[in-house]
């Protein structure tokens, strides 16, 4: 196993390509016929897969890794669930940058994205956008449908950072996708950044914080938070 993906940590939303024998033993297993098809196309064009909710103390989880394969309308929109040896990731890597969708949504939505993309970098954050149109620009497959969502996620460093953030991608125009999405902090806890405006903002009394362990709710200070960061109180 290369050591670099030996000591890679593993975070939300983070995607891993295969190796050939990785893509071998899953595809030998026995799937339903959608599912063998769908498989053998990825392994045939290398296409990532994305880690999903681990098993939290499992003796395992540091040689097996949850991973997901949401298949586009080609193949029924199926979920995979699928573990993965560690030794059979080839490299981890990320979702697209957010500028690189902008093709890929209606004609009347672009110049508005392009400017909240050129805001975000100027503000020195790196928005990448998963889901249907991260998946869709990935491997150019039938992923986004009439209802999709731009699901966009980003690192944040602080409390200030997460709101500021929060702010620039509630300003985005709803009139064309519906945008949605996460801020990530550093201690691995991510959380919806809609929800964040509304608890900052003190119209949610609680606030839902995702991990790869799962979801949790927290009742945390607003104050202690903005003082601290997330870890006292998420």
């Amino acid at each position: 196993m290369d050591s670099e993906v030996a000591m890679t940590p593993l975070h939300r939303h983070q995607l891993a390509w295969l190796t050939a024998a990785g893509w071998q033993r899953l595809c030998d297993q026995a799937w339903d016929a959608t599912a063998r098809d769908c498989l053998a196309h990825w392994a045939v064009n290398r296409l990532p897969l994305v880690v999903t909710r681990q098993r939290g103390a499992n003796p395992r989880s540091e040689l097996f890794i949850a991973m997901g394969l949401p298949a586009p309308g080609r193949w029924q929109r199926r979920r995979l669930a699928l573990e993965v040896a560690r030794r059979e990731v080839l490299y981890f890597d990320e979702f697209p940058i957010a500028g690189e969708v902008t093709p890929l949504l209606p004609q009347a939505a672009r110049a508005d994205w392009r400017r909240l993309c050129t805001l975000l970098r100027a503000a020195g954050l790196v928005a990448r956008v998963y889901g249907s149109y991260g998946w869709q620009q990935l491997g150019g497959l039938d992923h986004v449908h009439r209802g999709s969502d731009i699901d966009v996620w980003m690192a944040v460093s602080d409390p200030g950072q997460a709101d500021a953030a929060a702010a620039m991608l509630q300003a985005f125009p709803c009139a064309g996708p519906r945008l949605d999405g996460e801020l990530a902090f550093a201690d691995g806890t991510s959380v919806a950044w809609r929800e964040w405006l509304a608890w900052r903002g003190g119209r949610a009394r609680s606030l839902l914080a995702k991990t790869l362990a799962g979801p949790s709710l927290s009742d945390g200070r607003r104050a202690s938070l903005a003082e601290s960061g997330t870890e006292a109180t998420l």
